[in-house]
């Protein structure tokens, strides 16, 4: 039984998110069916612990050892499979403008990708790290977020395929965007020229690259723009499962055991794992977009007023009645969605 309820969202936003559950659904099934059988008898454990978490009957520690790393493996490829077919329509309903350059790079051996919209900025550089709880996403499936991103920003954007859990757990994904930071500045871009951004998982890493360019002593990038990030690992809003459709029904509670791994179970408090620990001091300017049905609504507000209380200066933007990572999955759809990224640009531009 799903643990999200639509009774919250306005009709428009509800049909269409019941629509995209049954193309997804399908898509679960065929992969199954064909792919792999063995999901069959991995799902049920990851429904009912799912179950069993949101109704505060066990404690997110208490699911640590739920998962093998074989089942883990398994269910990590379903969820790629999905997201990626998902990305396909998007890309499918928003076809890239014209003009717009995909060129495929090696930033330091990670695989990323140049997406130049005309007109931008031959010195100036978006470096974008996707969501995807750290087991998915890649830059193609975002696509037509990142590009939008480059329109709005007048910017180029590099969007990289860091390394995925649980094959590569942490700090693997934090070390690949650090290297293509540092990639940006040996090619010649200024860090007054670069802006870090992420959405979710992706914006945990986007923070967590500041603080580890911090421990590094690397020049921090003129900003960060955050869409509903993870800040503090160990802590995220169960009582708000009702009201968060995208993440709250696909067995969360298993995804920072893959990132971490079994072995890092104690870094929970890790700043590089979950930034809200971290020394805030001197912190880039930052953007957070946010909505407050989402299970990560409360991360990203902590994030800001802590920024805040250590002299920085950070932004909470919230739009009401979305879900998580609205900019991506309304793209084209919503005019929330387009409202954000233009926010991002107007922002972006005002530093």
């Amino acid at each position: 039984m799903p643990v999200a309820k639509l009774d919250t969202f306005r009709e428009d936003v509800r049909q269409f998110l019941k629509m995209s559950a049954e193309i997804q659904t399908g898509m679960i099934t065929e992969y199954v069916t064909n792919k792999a059988p063995e999901i069959a008898t991995i799902w049920p454990k990851v429904v009912e612990n799912n179950e069993k978490l949101f109704k505060g009957e066990v404690s997110i520690n208490e699911v640590w050892t739920v998962m093998t790393m074989k089942e883990m493996l398994a269910l990590a490829g379903m969820l790629r499979h999905v997201f990626e077919q998902t990305g396909k329509m998007r890309m499918e309903r928003n076809p890239l403008p014209q003009g717009v350059r995909i060129e495929s790079v090696d930033a330091d051996g990670v695989p990323a990708e140049w997406q130049i919209v005309p007109g931008a900025s031959e010195e100036k550089v978006l470096l974008y790290l996707h969501g995807g709880g750290w087991i998915l996403g890649s830059a193609y499936s975002y696509r037509p977020l990142t590009v939008a991103l480059g329109n709005a920003t007048e910017m180029r954007v590099l969007s990289i395929n860091y390394r995925l859990a649980p094959e590569n757990p942490f700090p693997a994904g934090l070390e690949d965007c650090t290297k293509a930071y540092r990639w940006l500045l040996r090619q010649g871009f200024k860090p007054s020229n670069i802006i870090i951004a992420g959405d979710s998982a992706g914006g945990n890493l986007t923070l967590a690259t500041i603080l580890k360019l911090r421990e590094n002593g690397i020049p921090f990038p003129k900003g960060a723009v955050c869409f509903s990030p993870g800040t503090d690992t160990g802590g995220i809003s169960i009582s708000h499962g009702e009201t968060d459709p995208i993440l709250a029904d696909v067995g969360i509670f298993w995804w920072r055991v893959a990132y971490l791994g079994k072995e890092n179970r104690g870094e929970l408090q890790n700043p590089l794992v979950s930034p809200l620990f971290g020394n805030l001091q001197g912190f880039p300017p930052l953007l957070v977009q946010a909505t407050p049905p989402e299970i990560l609504f409360e991360n990203a507000r902590q994030f800001v007023e802590r920024v805040k209380a250590a002299g920085g200066e950070a932004t909470l933007q919230i739009w009401d009645g979305m879900v998580h990572v609205w900019q991506l999955f309304f793209f084209g759809v919503f005019p929330e969605s387009r409202e954000a990224i233009d926010k991002v640009g107007e922002w972006v531009k005002g530093l």
